[in-house]
């Protein structure tokens, strides 16, 4: 399978690398070229723009910072140039509207198409363990699942074209949400004099237990190593999840929901974003709830 990968940044580069171990020929796009270096040091084949990274492929899967990137990629650059029998799939995080009107775009020129956003972080990306919540019509999902399959460690239809993305962002407000939480937990049981590993070991195994907690704790040296163990470098960036918690609250707005805690949590990641720390792991707001910032180390 010939496959063209367009955005190659913190996830898309191992989904990319993903690819090329399964043993398909990836044509890699990037406007960083030293992104694409490592794409090609991976195996991959870089191309000199979308355009040509789209010829002759059999699937086109896309990784996009934004809804008006996603638009303009597809409708100047794959729309154009791919061959009608591609398969495309987008799995950046968008905007439920920039799905559909792409989706619309796509089937009108003839194509099939899907938004596919991943949840995973990083280190699933590289170790081909995402999941992926699926939009499409339900006659494309067997060939959609076989494009994934790679990088994947579970595919999910939602629904129809759009549904990828409700499913995306409704997923990332509750995480939003329950990593506060976690971290407030955390910040109460050290002031409360109660030690940080010993507060694990009874949250989890109580009714406080959940994600945040078991398979990506804030505090480090506790649980499974994450981000947290790195002073909170890579992982999931703060900037990232106030993307998609402002993508929830929009869809909200939009959808006439009532959301209270998730537009706190977009406060609260607005506010760690704006002393400087959209960079580092979204886990890292404990600190500042904590009160200690700076580097962000723990004592």
């Amino acid at each position: 399978m010939k496959v063209a990968f367009i955005g190659l940044g913190n996830m898309g580069g191992g989904m990319a690398a993903r690819q090329v171990a399964d043993g398909r020929e990836v044509h890699a796009f990037d406007l960083s070229e030293a992104v694409v270096g490592k794409a090609v040091a991976a195996g991959a084949r870089g191309a000199g723009s979308v355009s040509k990274a789209v010829q002759g492929v059999d699937a086109v899967i896309t990784m996009l910072p934004a809804g008006p990137h996603v638009r303009k990629v597809y409708s100047e650059e794959i729309l154009p140039n791919a061959p009608r029998s591609a398969l495309l799939i987008d799995c950046s995080t968008v905007d439920v509207e920039s799905a559909r009107a792409v989706a619309g775009q796509a089937k009108a020129g003839g194509f099939r198409f899907a938004d596919a956003p991943v949840s995973g972080g990083t280190a699933a990306a590289e170790g081909g363990t995402l999941a992926f919540m699926v939009g499409c019509g339900e006659t494309d999902f067997a060939d959609v699942e076989r494009a994934l399959k790679p990088m994947a460690r579970v595919v999910i239809r939602a629904g129809e074209h759009g549904a990828g993305q409700a499913a995306k962002i409704c997923n990332n407000m509750l995480l939003g949400i329950s990593m506060i939480g976690t971290c407030e937990a955390f910040a109460l049981a050290e002031r409360l004099g109660l030690s940080p590993d010993r507060f694990f070991e009874i949250a989890s195994k109580s009714s406080g237990q959940c994600w945040s907690l078991t398979s990506y704790a804030p505090w480090p040296g506790v649980g499974p190593q994450t981000a947290s163990d790195r002073n909170y470098e890579g992982g999931f960036a703060a900037g990232m999840m106030l993307k998609d918690l402002k993508l929830a609250q929009e869809a909200a707005a939009k959808a006439g929901a009532t959301t209270p805690l998730g537009a706190q949590a977009a406060a609260i990641y607005a506010l760690f974003d704006r002393l400087g720390y959209g960079g580092k792991d979204f886990s890292g707001v404990l600190q500042m709830l904590r009160g200690e910032l700076a580097g962000l180390n723990l004592e």
